[in-house]
């Protein structure tokens, strides 16, 4: 090879030397770079925990709900701001734009919303703080969907009819906590019931399969469906009255089911009691029979806690004050209207509302302007609460509703009343439970010396809705 030919091969070799080196030198870069930005997994993530400014890029913002509102005062930087809650273990959840320096903070140590607010407010850095709490909405009442509930001023008085807007017991309010439990048994001491009325039907007690008919010594055994007629001593206890179908639409005519009017429960199991005849009259006797027979259901284990008695007399009985006391001693509350005769109950007695008995309720009533009605008995020692009781829609016979006046009406509402507070408390005692309701009442200048509580009873209040 001559000297020509020869150099043009060096220098080939030599470029091809080259090119060699700048690629291997360049794949060892790549591989470098490769390392220096290679993306870990997340589950390969570790965290140190945060003691400074720098740290804090390194632990994830997972936000619980923030437990303070912290207003920093003016200067104070965002630097500064995240210090301190870094310091406090804590992080800012948000920055309220509207109001300068108001964070809303999240502690991460989810120690009591109160203590860190009470932290926030020691620094001289901080104006103010504030825990963090809930608002519930102004709920609108509940308005049942029975067509003729707008005329039902005891529950809702919109101050209609020469009305006072408000003069009513809150019953709507009342139903945002119960509307009643069908477990429940109120027994209506009456004319009977008519069971068959199409807004009382599903509200009616039936015996269950598992307890036994019942058994009475003399008369013996009633195959008690619907209740015990203790007028003719036999298990159809059918109102030829109209009386005790009222009574009973008031505690419970079926609420929401598009028919007529709604109880003060929408859903009860009323018990139908008779011992008053067609004419509206009975006898002691046939009254202690009935309770009698309420007492013994208890026994048997019917869920029946309230008695309503819409009647009375002058007339003193030992034998119906003693087994009154029993229902007592059954945990039986006994709710009893204080009389039509605008006399004082402390002076001329009416009996059974003036039996000195623990589970005795004397209820006297009110027109719609909340005033005592001009037909109510009273008594400061002797009658414990009133109830509207003046042109109050119920259910009557022949599937129809009337509207009828009396403390007979008053009564069956503060019966009422009564079995939505057991609803709400199905273990609560009869002591108890007279206790609550006398409680629960909305104090009224008009009987301020006239009853015991010289109030109205408020349902709402008496099932914690106020």
């Amino acid at each position: 090879m001559n000297r020509n030919n020869f150099l043009p091969h060096v220098a080939l070799a030599l470029v091809l030397v080259l090119v060699a080196a700048f690629a291997g030198q360049l794949r060892r870069w790549q591989s470098e770079w490769k390392q220096r930005v290679r993306i870990k997994p997340v589950a390969e993530k570790k965290h140190e925990s945060i003691n400074t400014l720098e740290g804090a890029s390194e632990e994830p913002r997972t936000f619980s709900r923030p437990e303070v509102l912290v207003k920093f005062k003016s200067g104070v930087s965002e630097t500064a701001i995240e210090r301190i809650t870094l310091g406090l273990h804590d992080q800012v959840e948000d920055e309220i734009e509207a109001v300068p320096g108001l964070d809303a903070i999240d502690d991460l140590d989810d120690a009591n919303a109160e203590t860190v607010a009470a932290e926030y407010r020691g620094l001289p850095e901080v104006e103010y703080a504030e825990a963090v709490f809930e608002i519930s909405a102004d709920d609108a009442p509940i308005t049942p969907r029975d067509p003729r509930f707008t005329e039902q001023w005891a529950l809702f008085n919109d101050g209609t009819r020469g009305g006072v807007k408000g003069a009513d017991i809150s019953a709507m309010h009342a139903w945002h906590v119960t509307t009643g439990d069908d477990d429940l048994v109120v027994a209506v001491l009456d004319s009977g019931v008519d069971y068959t009325h199409s807004d009382l039907t599903n509200n009616i007690w039936e015996r269950p399969k598992n307890i036994a008919a019942y058994e009475d010594k003399e008369i013996g055994t009633i195959q008690d469906v619907h209740g015990y007629n203790a007028l003719d001593n036999n298990a159809d206890p059918m109102d030829d009255n109209g009386h005790g179908t009222h009574c009973a639409g008031i505690i419970g005519a079926e609420g929401g089911n598009d028919i007529g009017i709604a109880g003060v429960n929408w859903k009860v199991q009323i018990m139908p009691l008779k011992f008053m005849n067609a004419g509206g009259y009975g006898t002691t006797k046939d009254a202690v029979e009935a309770i009698n027979y309420v007492i013994d259901r208890k026994k048997a284990g019917v869920n029946v806690r309230v008695i309503s008695a819409s009647w009375g007399s002058t007339q003193k009985s030992r034998a119906l004050e003693d087994v009154i006391r029993k229902a007592y001693e059954a945990d039986i509350l006994f709710v009893a209207a204080s009389g039509n005769a605008t006399t004082n109950n402390d002076r001329t007695p009416h009996y059974p509302s003036s039996y000195n008995v623990p589970n005795v309720v004397s209820v006297a009533a009110l027109d719609r302007n909340d005033q005592l009605a001009s037909f109510s008995n009273y008594g400061v020692k002797s009658v414990a609460i009133a109830a509207p009781g003046v042109d109050i829609l119920s259910t009557w016979l022949g599937d129809e509703y009337e509207e009828k006046s009396g403390t007979s009406m008053a009564t069956p509402v503060v019966a009422g009343v009564a079995a939505l507070i057991v609803a709400e408390n199905p273990k609560i005692s009869v002591d108890d439970l007279r206790k609550k309701l006398l409680a629960s009442v909305d104090p009224l200048a008009s009987l301020k010396g006239k009853i015991v509580t010289g109030g109205r009873i408020n349902a709402a209040k008496a099932v914690g809705a106020n």
